[in-house]
């Protein structure tokens, strides 16, 4: 197996309104023995405010920011794409990529008119070195040292669990610097736990999760919220019908006599409520998920009574009415969603059409002035926006003047944020979050600090209400 190892710096932490300012990745082989490596930086985009606390842990100036010589948001997300394609298939991970990197790229890719699903698409498949962390954590807890953070608690961020087991990270929070400390901590695992290793690994294909949760054999699934850890032996019942990716899965724990005559209402509001004798498993998601015959005694002894747990499973495992009904709420147990204001909230509306992917693709073959005509032709909405973005990114000359003019609005208000909308940062909030750094406990470099302050003031000076539309 390939694996491609990667990591963002970014604007911020909204994977949907910031914005990747850096690109690493290193493909190495299945022994993760580095074969290749590629980075890319880019411009930051008109409408998107940096949060002042990214560019003092990354330390990216706004020169660096605005630096002219650097590709544009549009060109960087075409190298990675390109790059990603061309090292396709392969195991796409990262640390905490699951939560953040993948939801950025994606986002990045849909909004520049590239598949937006490109890292499981293709033969590729996707994991996650943090959810790793966790695992062996709890089920081999000597593989590795976790370290304390300044709150007294136990820290697994890169920053600080890579120089605690012995990897030099005076490049952290730099992209391939990151990369690197990530495979660094995945071949401890691999080589002080091989067995959690293969069991690891085993969850990244969704396929592979959802066969053995519905194999009618108990398993035990670990959870970890910051510092607390639930292990909990369970048994799948039924996925989502609507959603494959949704696994049902009762907790053995509870007794299933109380649940199992339940209506559809009534699993649907077990599901939902607390406690939760009745849980939702994301199986493209990485789920720890440990076979029992593996588990620790000291991880066992947390767990149902064997006899009893075996009792409870077939219990519920012989009721196919129980199991169909559970499937049925898991489709209906949120409320159908209001469409985003944003196109970026609007990623998950519907899956783009071949005839789009097709244009798509011609979008980026075409010189400027014949990308106009292709984005006319978009069906989706989504995409005939975001086309015409583009262009008034790139070359804005070559829109018409209304046009033109609609979009020089809506950078404004993207910019001033006059209706306050979430994750939408302004020039103003901004800078006032930069005042705020003098007084953060970390030790950033004062002078740093009154550059990006000062480069914030002047962004809101020139970007202030009365420049409003």
């Amino acid at each position: 197996m390939t694996f491609v190892f990667y990591d963002t710096e970014t604007t911020g932490i909204d994977t949907s309104f910031d914005q990747i300012l850096q690109f690493g990745a290193i493909r190495t082989d299945n022994d993760l023995n580095e074969t290749d490596r590629f980075e890319t930086r880019c411009r930051l985009l008109p409408h998107v405010v940096p949060a002042p606390m990214a560019l003092a842990v990354t330390r990216v100036t706004p020169a660096m920011l605005e630096d002219p010589s650097l590709p544009s948001h549009l060109e960087a997300m075409r190298r990675i794409a390109q790059k990603l394609d061309e090292w396709s298939p392969a195991c796409i991970a990262g640390y905490n990529s699951l939560s953040f990197d993948e939801n950025l790229l994606r986002q990045a890719f849909f909004q520049t008119l590239h598949p937006p699903y490109l890292t499981n698409t293709n033969g590729n498949i996707r994991a996650d070195v943090y959810r790793m962390v966790l695992a062996v954590s709890v089920h081999s807890p000597s593989t590795l040292k976790i370290p304390f953070g300044p709150n007294g608690k136990p820290s697994r961020k890169l920053d600080a669990l890579a120089p605690a087991n012995g990897f030099d990270h005076t490049n952290a929070h730099d992209a391939l610097g990151d990369v690197e400390a990530t495979i660094f901590i995945a071949r401890l695992i691999r080589d002080r736990a091989p067995h959690l290793w293969s069991a690891i690994m085993d969850t990244t294909v969704k396929s592979r999760v959802v066969e053995r949760l519905l194999d009618d054999r108990p398993i035990v699934q670990t959870e970890v919220f910051g510092q607390s850890v639930q292990n909990r032996l369970v048994v799948g019942l039924a996925c989502n019908p609507d959603y494959n990716a949704e696994v049902g899965v009762f907790d053995l724990s509870f007794d299933p006599e109380s649940y199992m005559d339940l209506p559809l209402e009534g699993l649907v509001d077990t599901i939902n409520g607390k406690p939760k004798p009745i849980r939702v498993v994301r199986a493209n998601a990485q789920p720890i998920l440990i076979d029992p015959s593996i588990v620790e005694d000291g991880v066992m002894r947390e767990l149902p009574d064997p006899q009893e747990g075996a009792r409870r499973a077939d219990l519920v495992l012989g009721n196919q009415g129980f199991r169909k009904r559970v499937g049925e709420a898991l489709s209906q147990r949120y409320p159908e969603r209001e469409p985003g204001q944003w196109v970026e909230e609007q990623i998950y509306d519907g899956f783009i059409g071949s005839a789009d992917s097709q244009r798509m693709r011609e979008f980026h073959a075409a010189q400027p002035s014949e990308r106009i005509k292709i984005a006319h032709m978009f069906e989706d909405r989504r995409l005939k926006e975001l086309a015409f973005r583009q262009i008034y990114f790139e070359a804005p000359e070559a829109l018409e003047p209304k046009l033109r003019g609609w979009f020089e609005n809506w950078q404004m208000q993207r910019v001033t944020n006059p209706d306050g909308k979430d994750g939408v940062r302004s020039w103003a909030s901004a800078h006032a979050d930069a005042l705020k750094l003098a007084e953060d406990p970390r030790d950033f470099d004062n002078g740093f600090v009154r550059e990006i302050t000062d480069w914030f003031a002047s962004k809101a000076n020139q970007f202030g209400p009365n420049q409003g539309c």
